[in-house]
């Protein structure tokens, strides 16, 4: 499925020898719990240890997304995601799923646009099952072309279900509206255009030269011992670190200094449903900018939660909208700050009317002290209830190493939103939100004409 919106020292020793993974628990504060290795071919593990659960959440990662396809490869990564399950050299589809059914687990995969991720959540008595099949997928799948020409057929139906859901198709669209024509601003899922060219020696080629060791993150969270999963990781990926046997782990993706330049462009979609759908944003710095945590309480504050400035405003004292909500995304070229709303198609111009003011009163004035510090408050709860399940940890994992190459404690993070002050809001909000606004429309309108002028005039 395509993802919905968004930081090492090696050392080597004999192929297959518990010696060949170097084990450290100082890798930039987390807690003991968190440990990380190094395998033969430049695989990187990290594994954390979560007491009094029965699960384990295991993940492959590969520092690899949609914005690494070139045009005709456009939604490669995605369509792979749909072509390693078919089977492999040992497996059958159906025997893949059996397995994973017998034991009472779930095997899915997410596509990004830097990143991909296979992932496994099983009783702690099937880990081993877990890896052996994740890696068999990954690295031993056959591609068959009937198999090609099947999932083709399946990823043009999800381009399809992906074109009825207009909040998706919004999505992607204020994506291609915001970062033109950086590989930003191309949809992880690819067009039904690139799918119906996309032959099986073009997916080969692309995932025999990606999806490499050295790309890839091994994450796992749950009732584990480390060194059982680096001993389990090591046989299961040991012939594919083989073919990459002096590769050194790929250090986390910076940014290209290709920055999209785009911004008070409008995009519309006509769609004849019954909401128009709208969304508003401006470009970010990219996740490595400092003020990564200022942009969060400033989220938060905006539209993250039932108290926030824009649900207050849109909804509960206009009812102009049953939905509205702020996001943000961050890749490594940059980032982007969007509002959403529905509403019934009369009320758009009202809408963004309102959200633009909205917006320009906190760029003018930033927020109050008490919208901070409930903006504060609700990070932190969320950022801790968030850390409940074994799955949302690997997904921590994964995302820090491939982003990052390090781990930051959960206290740590809390410490970081903590420290935000009003004054860091106000700075950041009247920077971004005195850019010219970015916005796109799926709704029932054929011309940009049909707009209303609150949407015209950005």
């Amino acid at each position: 499925m395509a993802e919905k919106n968004g930081d090492v020292t090696a050392a080597r020793g004999p192929e297959g020898s518990r010696a060949a993974a170097r084990v450290s628990t100082d890798i930039g504060g987390p807690p003991e719990s968190v440990r990380r290795s190094e395998l033969p071919g430049g695989v990187r593990l990290v594994t954390e240890s979560v007491p009094g659960v029965r699960s384990v959440a295991l993940g492959i990662w590969i520092g690899i997304g949609s914005v690494d396809e070139s045009p005709a490869q456009a939604g490669a990564a995605h369509f792979l995601e749909h072509l390693l399950f078919k089977g492999t050299r040992r497996r059958t589809a159906a025997g893949i799923a059996e397995e994973m059914d017998a034991v009472g687990g779930e095997l899915n995969a997410f596509t990004a646009k830097e990143h991909t991720c296979y992932y496994a959540h099983v009783l702690d008595t099937d880990v081993a099952l877990a890896v052996d099949l994740l890696a068999d997928v990954v690295t031993d799948a056959e591609l068959a072309h009937t198999d090609v020409e099947l999932e083709r057929g399946v990823v043009l139906e999800e381009i399809s279900m992906r074109d009825d859901d207009p909040e998706d198709l919004l999505g992607d669209l204020f994506d291609q509206t915001l970062f033109g024509d950086h590989p930003l601003g191309r949809p992880v899922i690819g067009s039904e255009e690139s799918i119906r060219a996309m032959s099986r020696d073009t997916l080969h080629t692309f995932w025999q030269g990606e999806y490499t060791t050295p790309r890839m993150v091994v994450a796992a969270a749950g009732n584990l011992e480390h060194d059982r999963i680096v001993e389990l990781v090591g046989a299961a990926l040991a012939s594919a670190s083989r073919a990459q046997a002096s590769a050194r782990a790929v250090p986390p993706r910076t940014s290209t200094g290709v920055r999209p330049d785009r911004t008070g462009a409008l995009g519309l979609q006509p769609d004849e449903s019954e909401q128009a759908h709208v969304m508003l944003g401006v470009p970010t710095e990219g996740r490595l900018a400092h003020a990564r945590p200022v942009l969060a309480v400033l989220n938060a504050a905006l539209g993250g939660g039932l108290s926030s400035r824009l649900f207050q405003q849109v909804r509960e004292q206009r009812g102009l909208a049953y939905q509205v909500y702020s996001s943000t995304a961050r890749y490594a070229d940059a980032g982007a700050l969007s509002v959403y709303a529905g509403c019934a198609p009369e009320r758009l111009g009202e809408v963004v009317a309102v959200v633009r003011d909205v917006l320009g009163e906190v760029a003018a004035d930033g927020l109050t002290d008490a919208e901070v510090a409930r903006a504060k408050g609700s990070l932190r709860g969320g950022l801790v209830l968030g850390c409940e399940d074994t799955a949302s940890r690997m997904n921590r994992l994964g995302r820090a190493e491939l982003d990052h190459g390090r781990q930051r404690s959960v206290g740590d993070s809390l410490a970081r939103i903590t420290a935000v002050t009003a004054e860091e809001v106000a700075t950041v909000a009247a920077e971004l939100l005195e850019q010219p606004l970015t916005a796109a429309v799926v709704g029932p309108f054929d011309e940009v004409d049909e707009l209303p002028a609150s949407l015209r005039d950005l």
